[in-house]
């Protein structure tokens, strides 16, 4: 990977795109900690002393925005509407026949479906700007601690003030999904998936700091146990099943076509950090239904508020863990059919005269491909049920779900958009080198 890197730098083309993505990090990490207007950052930085950030009922958007959340700057959406968008869209193929002939149209129906997302995308920004200027007028719902120890932090909660924080964070959303844009065309990667990238290891030094101050010992411990598990994601994630494919010989006028065999790659992981996300998604909305319910005044709250919050709260209690580890394999499966649809694959291959060896075109093809995707699968939702574990069980060791950086859906975004990335990185060496070569 550092080869790959040192031979890019060497190369200018290639060298002026790696500066340019670069470059649009360092803006996004810069936006990152510009305050928002009409916020108190000092007494933002007192209400995070009260809390830990990291357990509150916003920690995996405050994951996704780099900390942006939890200080109220003017990214502190991040790039969460734009995946929530993409994932609405991408649900939408299935059950709205419009979208599903937008998906088979190719590049100009993959147009207007990226369209639909900026829309969903700037729609989603003012909904979750608006929920998060109710966490700002009381803090203590978002950051921990009583009413009186964290007030709120705004300095003026007037029609105006309100107006201008939702325009001011959708808007900075909207430049966010712009400069992602701008990296996909004119640097290095996924633009998207780089700003995420970005996010989420901007954290990764002061976690480790956080776990040196609690001894030498358990900073080696976590840095020995971060490796193991940094080696089994990556081999996990390059895991993959090749079923061959075999093009029959087809004469079209006077030229031969076909006679050419490949393979359809099933990756273990197929969905990849979708079910985690899902699974905390659902798994928060009891938790902050019962936060709103929760009084002020010190009285004993309802039953099923007690109930939620000592089961449905991230722990390693063990109906949560149940019902966590579920959420997620369910998911796997679900998420899966919706990438992948077997039949579709074999009535493509038919029409083009394409069968796997020893099964039959069309529908045993389909009962097959769906077998083999089934058993991979199985395996892949255990995996992702296991590594979302390891920062719950972290928790009891470190105290803090954040102090831990190797587990759950932060490191499956990490090593799979830094194996993307150098895998296109490597594909423009060669086409490089390929091209120098026929100069």
């Amino acid at each position: 990977m550092l080869s790959s890197f040192g031979r890019a730098f060497l190369t200018p083309d290639l060298r002026g795109k790696l500066l340019f993505t670069l470059g649009i990090m360092a803006l996004f990490r810069l936006g990152s900690h510009v305050p928002a207007p009409g916020i108190d950052y000092q007494l933002v930085q007192k209400c995070q002393s009260l809390g830990s950030g990291s357990n509150s009922l916003l920690g995996l958007t405050n994951m996704f925005s780099g900390g942006a959340l939890l200080q109220l700057s003017i990214f502190a959406l991040g790039i969460m509407p734009y995946i929530t968008a993409s994932i609405i869209v991408q649900l939408l193929t299935v059950v709205i026949p419009h979208f599903e002939r937008l998906k088979q149209e190719g590049a100009a129906g993959q147009a207007k479906m990226t369209q639909y997302t900026r829309y969903l995308t700037i729609g989603l920004a003012v909904l979750q700007s608006t929920t998060l200027i109710s966490f700002a007028r009381n803090p203590s719902q978002l950051f921990g601690g009583t009413p009186m120890q964290c007030p709120t932090v705004m300095h003026d909660d007037s029609l105006w003030s309100v107006s201008l924080l939702v325009l001011t964070l959708t808007a900075a959303t909207g430049l966010i999904m712009w400069l992602g844009e701008l990296i996909t065309e004119k640097g290095v990667g996924n633009g998207m998936s780089l700003l995420i990238f970005t996010s989420i290891a901007a954290g990764f030094p002061a976690s480790l700091w956080a776990i040196k101050d609690r001894g030498w010992d358990k900073f080696v411990l976590v840095l020995l146990l971060g490796l193991a598990i940094l080696t089994v994601v990556v081999f996990v994630e390059q895991c993959t099943r090749r079923i061959p494919v075999q093009y029959a010989k087809r004469m079209v006028g006077r030229r031969m076509y076909g006679g050419t065999s490949t393979y359809i790659p099933l990756k273990m992981n197929m969905a990849n950090v979708i079910p985690i996300i899902f699974a905390s998604s659902i798994l928060m909305l009891p938790m902050m239904v019962a936060q709103f319910q929760t009084p002020n005044d010190g009285t004993r709250p309802p039953a099923w508020v007690e109930w939620v919050s000592r089961h449905l709260q991230m722990s390693t209690d063990p109906i949560y863990v149940a019902i966590y580890v579920t959420l997620i394999i369910f998911f796997t499966f679900f998420y899966t059919s919706i990438t992948f649809d077997p039949d579709d694959v074999a009535d493509s291959m038919k029409r083009y005269g394409g069968f796997v060896p020893g099964v039959r075109a069309g529908r045993p093809t389909a009962q097959y491909l769906r077998y083999v995707l089934n058993r991979i699968t199985v395996p892949g939702a255990l995996y992702l049920g296991i590594l979302s574990l390891i920062p719950l069980f972290a928790l009891d060791r470190l105290g803090s779900i954040g102090d831990f950086p190797f587990g759950g859906a932060s490191l499956l975004i990490v090593v799979g958009v830094g194996l993307q990335t150098v895998k296109q990185i490597e594909s423009k060496l060669q086409q490089h080198e390929y091209e120098g070569f026929l100069r």
